[in-house]
Parts: C-alpha cells; structure tokens; sequence
C-alpha cells in the first residue's frame, strides 16, 4: 500500500470520530438498544413510500434543478404562509437541500469570512463549530447550563463586536429539548437591529412540540426573518433521516449568495423523493400532528422510568430526553455512557460533548423517536441501574 510521508496540516486538528458514531457502534457491538443517535425505528408512512415509488418509476431519476423542483418549493411556500403567514417566494427564497447539516454547512461557508466571530448556544449540535473552523472563522460560545439552558442576553450583548458576522440559533433545541420563547426572538430582534448579523436558524424539529406549546419561528418576526437563513428538514418531519433532503429559506439578497456555495458544494439533490414529497405535503396534518405522535412517545418512556433513580429534565420540544444520573454515581457522563453500554446493554449520549469545554453536570441524552416496545425494553433497563 503507498504511503504518504509528510506531515499533513490538519484543519480540524481536534476533530475525532463523533460521539454518535462511537456510541452506535459500541451499541452494535454490545447487543445494546441505542437510544443514542437520533433515528426512527420504526416504519414510515407507506403512502410516503408509493409517492416515492411511483416518482421513480416514472423516470424522475436524474439531476434535480440546483434550487430543488419548483412544484416541491412552491408547496414549501404554501406551508410556510399557512402557519406563519409569511411569504416566501418559492422561485428565489427556497433552496432544497441534502439534509438539514448541508444547508447550515452552506450557509456559514456563504457569510463566514476568516476571523468573523459566530456566536453558538452551547450545549450545541456538533456541525456548528467545525464549519466556521473550516471557513476561518472564530466561534465564540455562550454557555447555558441545566436545567433550564436559558439564555441570557445581557452576557450575549457583551459578546457582540464589529466582527461579529452570524449568530446561530436552535430551537427545539438539540440536546436539551428545551424551546426558545416570544420573549427570547424579540430580544434577538433588538440586539440584531442596524446591524451587519446574519441569524442562522436551525429549526430542524419545528413540528415536535409539546404541551400545547407554540413553535416560536423566525419566520414570526417580520425585521428578524429579514436577516436570517432558516433551516429545516423532512427527514426529522417524516422519519426518513436516510433520504437526507432540507430546505432552507431566507430573503432573496441571503439567499442569491447561499445559492453560490450549494451549486458548488451538491449541486442539487436527491430528484425523485422531491417529487414524493411534493405529492405527500398535500395532507397537512402528515406534519401537524407530529407533536402529538410524539408527545405520546415521550409520555410512554417518562413513566416507564418513573421509578428509576434518574432525574427527569423537562422536555418541551425534539424527540430527545435529557436524564439526571447525579443520584447514581459520580462517574462523568462519557465513562457512564460507556458503561450503561457494556454493562446494562443501552445507549445514549454524553452532553459534555455537546460544549466546547466539557461541562459534566451529569447529565445524559436518550432518544425516544422508538416503537413502544422499544422504550419500554429501555425503560426496564434504566430502572435497574
């Protein structure tokens, strides 16, 4: 095999293989239930799968137009006006996307100049920091601590300066579960106001909210969502994370210089099960009754657990449940995660790995995007720790 003999200048020189993979391939290999990475077990919609089928079938097999087909946008338009009553206008403000990662990836690689600060939410979705590395880019970190993981906006207009470039948004919130308020987007608004900051918004579980509680959208605030990128993603919407297929949306202006960078970095994507779910988002209640769908899941596994020796953190959005293992032992969560694997045959994820410098509150996150059966198998295991 050749070799290559010269040191190699890394632009990641911290990244390692992600704690998802880790913990999935460690759950393989202990026979354990992951309720790590954040995927369905179960089937999705086999009205779905015939709009794909019958999109395939009919030779829908080649490049998709760079932006995404019109009618799949046009129908993305329609469902924005319907529940924010806002337009966006589908020929130059909509872009699909190979996922929900590829948009934010794109939108920081089209704004984020080197040394440009971007402000992320820690704990945070672990694509954010590597991108605007990889551009240049300086992260600057707000830290939001359990069990609230509020923000506080007086420290982050401390952080903002003339280099500030992008500020990063997650609602629901991956890990914690937790939603941004009105209160929260308002105070956004002010901050951003005469100002050059570009908002990225990552609203990925936009549709899995709980409690009778409201999604508080960009797409509300009219001056806000004049200056943001907005994310989102069918995989997380209709259970199908394999098909890797977002969209993002934002004003012509932003959306002119996001389309410069996606032509370049896929192109376009995946042709036919755009026009699968063209057809599916004709019946809005596919994805307005997501809440509820899940809400259940969650109900199932919280009281399962109920006895159990760990301590429930409030979740009010995601399909991710956050647990308190301090009443257990005083092990950090990585070593707990590792030996809840080996020992106790289940899976999840360690938070600490979620902030830039480790914080250990002891605190572990579980997917409940499973079969019943599934999180009441988990269930019995985490009583008996």
């Amino acid at each position: 095999m050749p070799t290559y003999d010269r040191s190699i200048f890394s632009k990641l020189p911290k990244v390692e293989t992600t704690i998802f993979t880790k913990m999935s391939s460690m759950a393989a290999s202990y026979g354990a239930l992951n309720l790590s990475q954040g995927f369905p077990d179960f089937s999705i919609d086999k009205e779905l799968l015939e709009c794909a089928k019958k999109s395939m079938s009919s030779g829908k097999n080649q490049y998709a137009p760079m932006p995404g087909i019109l009618s799949l946008r046009e129908k993305i338009a329609e469902k924005i006006a319907a529940q924010y009553s806002i337009d966006y206008h589908p020929e130059s403000e909509i872009t699909i996307t190979s996922g929900a990662t590829q948009a934010i990836f794109t939108a920081i690689t089209a704004f984020v100049k080197e040394q440009e600060e971007v402000i992320i939410f820690t704990p945070a979705y672990d694509c954010y920091q590597p991108a605007i590395e990889l551009v240049g880019g300086k992260p600057v970190f707000v830290q939001l601590k359990s069990p609230e993981y509020r923000i506080n906006w007086e420290e982050v207009k401390k952080l903002i300066s003339q280099r500030t470039r992008m500020i990063i948004i997650n609602t629901p919130h991956n890990p914690t579960g937790t939603i941004l308020s009105n209160e929260d987007l308002l105070e956004l608004e002010k901050i951003t106001a005469d100002s050059e900051i570009i908002v990225l918004s990552d609203e990925v579980y936009e549709h899995i909210i709980f409690d009778q509680q409201k999604h508080a959208s960009i797409c509300n605030y009219k001056a806000l969502a004049g200056r943001t990128l907005a994310v989102f993603s069918f995989g997380k919407t209709f259970h199908v994370t394999g098909w890797k297929i977002g969209y993002c949306i934002g004003p012509k202006q932003l959306m002119n210089e996001f389309r410069k960078v996606h032509q370049f970095n896929v192109f376009s994507s995946n042709h036919p099960m755009q026009h699968a779910l063209a057809e599916y988002l004709c019946v809005a209640d596919r994805y307005l009754s997501l809440g509820s769908f899940y809400q259940k899941k969650r109900d199932v596994f919280l009281q399962a657990i109920q006895q159990s020796r760990f301590k429930i953190i409030p979740c009010s959005g995601t399909y991710f449940q956050l647990l308190d293992y301090s009443a257990i032992t005083h092990e950090n969560d990585v070593d707990f995660a590792e030996r809840l694997v080996k020992e106790f045959s289940i899976a999840a994820i360690p938070v600490s790995v979620f902030y830039n410098s480790p914080l250990d509150e002891k605190v572990l996150r579980f997917c409940f995007a499973k079969k019943e059966d599934t999180l009441l198998k988990a269930a019995e295991i985490l009583s008996k720790v």
